[in-house]
C-alpha cells in the first residue's frame, strides 16, 4: 500500500482506517522488539487456555497458524529450551524447568490488588466484566489464581456478582470508595504540558502540527480517576467537546498502559474496556493521532500500542521482576536449537533430561 502524504495523516475525514494505519511513522526499534516477543506472547496465551496437563493437540489448536505453518510440532521443536517433548508416541509435552520458573513470575497478591483497584477506579460504574480482566491477565501480570488469591482475599475491595446483561458471566465490582489516586502522568509531565512527548526518530513536526499539539496539551480535561457523569453522547457534539473527550481518552489510555508491566497492550484487548471507561471516541484513532505519546505497531497482524515515554532505545526505562523474567524467556527462545544438535534426531529428543543443566547455564549467562 502506498504511504499517504504527511498532510493527510491527521485528516481523518479523508482517509480510511487501513490507510491511516499504513501511513503511520514507523519506529523500527519497537517493531523489532515486538517481532522478538510475538512467539512468547502466542505461547503464553495458548498455555493459559490449554488444560492441565499440557496436551500437544490442545496447544497446537490455540497457536496462531502463522507461527506453525509447517506444523505445531515443528514450532515446538524450534524452542527446546522452552518446550520439552518426550517419546514414546503420543509425545508428552511439558515446559522445561527454566521456562516454567520464568513463566511463573507474577505480581504479588498485594500488588495485583492495587492494580485492580486502580483499574476499577477509572470506571464510572466501578465495575468491569471479569472476562475482560482475564484477557489482560498477561499484561497486568496477575497470578494464575487471582480470583482466589486477590479478589477473594480482599473482600473489603472487590466483589464478584452476576452480570445482568450476560447470565453466564460475572462483573468485578469495586466495594471500597475509590482512593485519591494520582495518575502516573503526574510523575513525568512537563511544567507546561499535560503529557510528556517522545516522538519516533525521524518524525517531522510541521508548524501546523506543532500548534495543534500545543492547543491539545493546554486543553483542560477530566483525569482518569476523576468522577464523571457518563452519558450516551450523540453524534452531534461541538468540536471543543470532542477534543475534551479525546484528551480524556488519552489520559485513560496512558494510565492503563502505566498499569501494565511491559507498558504495552493489544488494541483489541484495551477496546474491551472502552464502555467501562466511558470512552466515546475510536481508541485506535487516539493512538494514531498522538504519536508523541503512543506508538502503534501492526506487527504480526495485530495492533499493539506502546507507551513511548516508558521506553529508552527499545528497553523499559524502569524494568520490574516480571518484565525481566519475560526478557530472559525471549532470549532463551531466540537461542532456538543453538548448540543442541538436529531437531529430528531421536537421540536428541531423549537427551532433554541431560540438557536441563545446560538450560540453567544459559539462564546464568543471561543474568550476567
Amino acid at each position: 500500500m502506498t504511504p499517504l502524504p504527511a498532510r493527510l495523516l491527521h485528516a481523518r475525514g479523508k482517509t480510511t482506517a487501513a490507510q491511516h494505519v499504513a501511513a503511520r511513522h514507523l519506529d523500527h526499534t519497537f517493531e523489532k522488539l515486538l517481532a522478538s516477543s510475538l512467539p512468547l506472547i502466542a505461547a503464553e496465551d495458548a498455555l493459559r487456555a490449554s488444560p492441565d496437563p499440557l496436551a500437544l493437540p490442545d496447544l497446537a489448536r490455540r497457536l496462531p497458524l502463522r507461527l506453525h505453518r509447517r506444523g505445531p510440532l515443528h514450532f515446538l521443536r524450534l524452542y527446546p529450551r522452552v518446550f520439552d517433548l518426550r517419546p514414546p508416541l503420543p509425545l508428552s509435552l511439558s515446559l522445561t524447568p527454566p521456562a516454567a520458573s520464568l513463566l511463573a513470575v507474577a505480581s504479588s497478591p498485594d500488588a495485583a490488588a492495587r492494580t485492580l483497584h486502580r483499574l476499577l477506579a477509572m470506571c464510572p460504574s466501578r465495575s468491569v466484566p471479569l472476562r475482560a480482566v482475564f484477557r489482560v491477565w498477561r499484561e497486568l501480570a496477575l497470578p494464575d489464581d487471582f480470583e482466589d488469591s486477590v479478589v477473594a482475599r480482599h473482600p473489603q475491595l472487590f466483589h464478584l456478582a452476576p452480570n445482568p446483561a450476560e447470565p453466564t458471566a460475572h462483573l468485578l465490582h469495586l466495594v471500597a470508595d475509590p482512593s485519591n489516586f494520582s495518575p502516573a502522568v503526574d510523575n513525568s509531565r512537563p511544567e507546561k504540558y499535560a503529557f510528556r512527548l517522545q516522538f519516533p526518530p525521524g518524525f517531522r513536526l510541521t508548524k501546523e502540527y506543532r500548534k495543534k499539539i500545543n492547543d491539545f496539551q493546554l486543553l483542560p480535561y477530566a483525569g482518569p480517576y476523576e468522577a464523571t457523569d457518563h452519558k450516551a453522547v450523540s453524534k452531534r457534539v461541538s468540536k471543543m467537546a470532542r477534543r475534551k473527550m479525546e484528551k480524556r481518552a488519552v489520559g485513560i489510555a496512558h494510565e492503563f498502559l502505566s498499569l501494565t508491566v511491559e507498558k504495552m497492550v493489544e488494541v483489541e484487548k484495551f477496546s474491551q474496556f472502552r464502555k467501562c471507561f466511558g470512552i466515546d471516541v475510536n481508541v485506535r484513532d487516539v493512538f494514531l493521532d498522538h504519536p508523541g505519546i503512543f506508538y502503534l505497531s501492526a506487527k504480526g497482524k495485530r495492533h499493539t500500542v506502546f507507551l513511548q515515554e516508558a521506553y529508552d532505545r527499545g528497553k523499559l526505562a524502569e524494568p520490574n521482576d516480571v518484565s525481566e523474567a519475560r526478557r530472559k524467556l525471549v532470549e532463551l527462545m531466540q537461542l532456538r536449537r543453538r548448540g543442541l544438535g538436529n531437531a529430528n534426531s531421536n537421540a536428541n529428543m531423549t537427551s532433554s533430561a541431560n540438557a536441563e543443566g545446560n538450560f540453567h547455564d544459559d539462564l546464568q549467562e543471561l543474568e550476567v
